[in-house]
């Protein structure tokens, strides 16, 4: 496929055969997404192995009393094992990717995917390293969400935020950070009052200022 850089992508390409190269190329095909759109649903669909392009994806879970939790970002150049979940053994829970900005993807199909995971020991072993790195991405927000403070995680995730974003000015609902970590709407807002009152912020309809990055980490130590 034109414009992906394989080698820079997958360190071991040059240890793949010609023909399973071939297979990546013929076999991959890109998709546009706009912000806030839905790109795999869960675990009745099995959309493939995704490589972002350029954009931002977010993947998560959802409990059963309707409350989001991220379990990782996906930025340019990484990819996404779990939207591939019904050729990956042991994988019960459901998942979903959506959007958070204009993204282009590109997918390689799941029989492209399983072919390769089972004609290629370098092609298996590198998802293997892929899925072990996503899994202590997944125990990092677990541990985060059971025994740290709640102030310390919203003032990571403004940090974390605000780094992606290159600005001060975050353009974010409490509704959206709330879905981010997996808490309610309310004790977000209740929080970012007490960061207002201490000088770490200032909120107007539907972004937040930070005006004190020091204590933001000084919160997160």
């Amino acid at each position: 496929m034109e414009n992906i850089d394989y080698k820079g992508l997958f360190p071991n390409w040059d240890m793949l055969t010609a023909e399973q190269q071939q297979l990546l190329l013929d076999s991959c095909y890109e998709k546009k997404y706009n912000k806030g759109q839905q790109v795999h649903g869960g675990n009745e669909s099995c959309l493939g192995m995704l490589v972002v392009k350029s954009g931002l994806l977010r993947a998560y879970i959802v409990s059963e009393n309707g409350k989001e939790i991220t379990l990782y970002r996906l930025f340019p150049g990484d990819i996404c094992l779990l939207s591939a979940s019904c050729v990956l053994r042991n994988i019960s829970f459901e998942i979903f990717i959506e959007a958070s900005k204009d993204s282009e993807i590109c997918i390689i199909p799941t029989d492209t995917f399983q072919q390769l995971s089972e004609s290629s020991i370098v092609f298996s072993n590198y998802i293997t390293e892929l899925m072990a790195a996503r899994f202590s991405d997944v125990m990092w927000i677990l541990e985060q969400t059971l025994f740290t403070r709640f102030d310390s995680r919203l003032a990571s995730f403004l940090i974390e935020e605000s780094n992606i974003e290159q600005s001060k000015t975050l353009s974010i609902t409490h509704e959206e950070i709330a879905m981010h970590i997996g808490s309610a709407r309310e004790v977000v807002t209740k929080m970012l009052k007490y960061f207002t009152q201490e000088g770490i912020v200032e909120l107007s309809r539907g972004k937040i200022h930070i005006l004190d990055m020091r204590k933001l980490y000084g919160l997160v130590q």
